[in-house]
């Protein structure tokens, strides 16, 4: 039973674009991680030094950058699998199956899994052609190459599967919350467990960096594990080479990693305490009445036929409104008041303080753009609008109103101190930000590809990154202009894309 639910839930999301493009994604990263040998960037440095690009440092160091990128960008591939559920009334037809709950959870995360895993089997086969293109080391050894994705990769792949369900079962982060909430859990578990006393090993960086250590060590080089860094990382000078005799494949290592799936499994499981299968009465705690319409009885038709008023006023300002009520539908009070309490804080703060509060508070609305006809399935409703190009423009304007409403307060405080630069330089930010959630709604066709992409866009300009400040608040960024060209380009690519769907209908 198990096995049915995970190869049906698979062979249903390998068939979806975010999985190609993450696939892609993991491709170019097996580029990233063994780069040419005169190169000034790398993914792993060894204290100034790497590996010979054998079968063992290249299957190492792509594996462990495998497995925190799949550990970020895997997550949002993977999520969503029980809202899927519910929403396509798969859930209504399981509750009426003898499945228990923990059954479900166990086949949900072993989908999971299976996405993973075949995600790494094709790092995995980079990794080889890469070892053969650089031609440091034409010997290919299997159990070199495939034990660090077996041991690195998959094992915190496993974890990643299991708090991607975690998170599916928590209301309060089954939506766009947890996708924002998961970059910040990522970046952390990034970091922490890239220590050597890391838990049951972390992602693994502590076994070749041991390993590193005690091989540069005979060659008489001392190095301290602060001279180890993982990530793209720009170097001064090429680095030096040296025979890494590989990861010691011993118990304690399968040992600890064993742990690891272990853990998965319980933290994949544990929703089963109150998780309730899609059985309405068991939610509640009250049992549906006998006499209850079905789900999908006929209903009622309007006696008559319904009579609109006429309104008056201008049809693109009236167009503007009910995309900007659309929106905003649904939107919570405490969003209304956070927003209150920003406008507050912006006009007291620095506007550089108060626009990268302003540029992350509407993350979620924003995600919105484009994607709403396909998450409330009336895209076939607003195939036969004449006016497609026109509705567009509208709700590209209402996330540009957005941005206007946080952004109240550092503008108005720019506008007293007559700070022209930097309003010029938020209007072209707030102008990118609507172009660049509503390019990733229409290709996508889901908010979670705006959130797993911004937010971490923005923590790169919180953290002085002037080269991607787009919200205008460091110096060194780039010009308003553009900035306000690249929305420029997104905005066209959404419409064309649109112009094109549309046409198809």
């Amino acid at each position: 039973m198990i096995a049915g639910l995970a190869l049906a839930d698979f062979r249903d999301r390998v068939r979806r674009p975010a999985y190609a493009v993450t696939l892609l994604a993991a491709v170019g990263l097996g580029y990233l991680a063994a780069p040419a040998a005169d190169a000034r960037w790398v993914i792993l440095d060894l204290a100034g030094y790497r590996g010979v690009y054998d079968s063992a440092y290249v299957g190492a160091v792509t594996a462990l950058a495998g497995a925190v990128w799949l550990m970020f960008g895997g997550f949002y591939v993977v999520r969503g699998t029980i809202r899927r559920d519910e929403r396509t009334g798969v859930g209504q037809v399981l509750a009426a199956t003898p499945v228990s709950r923990v059954a479900y959870l166990l086949g949900k995360f072993t989908s999971n899994l299976l996405v993973f895993a075949s995600m790494t089997g094709v790092l995995a086969v980079t990794a080889l052609v890469m070892q053969l293109a650089r031609g440091e080391s034409r010997t290919v050894d299997p159990v070199d190459l495939l034990a660090p994705f077996v041991l690195i990769t998959l094992p915190v792949l496993a974890l990643t599967a299991a708090a991607a369900l975690l998170f599916d079962a928590v209301r309060p982060l089954s939506g766009g919350l947890g996708n924002v909430t998961w970059f910040f859990v990522w970046m952390v578990l990034a970091i922490v467990s890239q220590a050597s006393g890391a838990l049951l090993g972390g992602l693994g960086m502590g076994y070749i960096a041991d390993s590193a250590r005690a091989d540069l060590a005979a060659r008489g080089v001392a190095v301290s594990g602060a001279e180890f860094g993982l990530g793209l990382m720009n170097v001064e000078q090429p680095l030096r080479t040296f025979d890494w005799s590989g990861l010691d494949l011993g118990a304690g290592l399968v040992t600890e990693r064993l742990g690891i799936v272990l853990v998965a499994l319980a933290v994949a499981a544990l929703p089963a305490l109150w998780f309730h299968r899609f059985d309405t009465a068991r939610a509640t705690g009250t049992p549906a009445p006998a006499d209850a319409v079905p789900p999908f009885a006929p209903t009622v038709a309007y006696p008559g036929l319904p009579r609109t008023a006429v309104r008056r006023g201008s049809p693109a300002v009236r167009l503007f409104a009910g995309e900007l009520r659309i929106l905003v539908q649904g939107v919570g009070r405490w969003w209304w008041f956070g927003t209150v309490v920003l406008v507050v804080v912006g006009l007291a703060a620095p506007p550089a303080m108060g626009l990268l509060l302003a540029g992350i508070w509407p993350v979620l609305v924003w995600s919105r753009l484009g994607t709403q006809p396909v998450e409330n399935n009336t895209s076939g409703l607003l195939g036969a609008y004449p006016a497609a190009r026109r509705r567009l423009l509208a709700e590209w304007a209402a996330g540009i109103a957005i941005a206007a409403l946080v952004g109240a307060g550092p503008t108005v405080r720019m506008l007293v101190t007559g700070d022209a630069g930097g309003l010029v330089a938020w209007v072209a930010g707030a102008v990118f930000i609507a172009s660049l959630a509503l390019a990733l709604g229409v290709v996508g066709r889901t908010q979670r590809l705006f959130q797993a992409l911004y937010v971490p866009l923005w923590y790169l300009v919180v953290n002085d990154a002037a080269p991607l400040d787009y919200l205008g608040v460091l110096r060194g960024g780039p010009v308003p202009g553009l900035v306000a060209g690249a929305g420029a380009m997104l905005l066209a690519v959404a419409v064309v894309v649109s112009g094109v769907r549309h046409a198809r209908r």
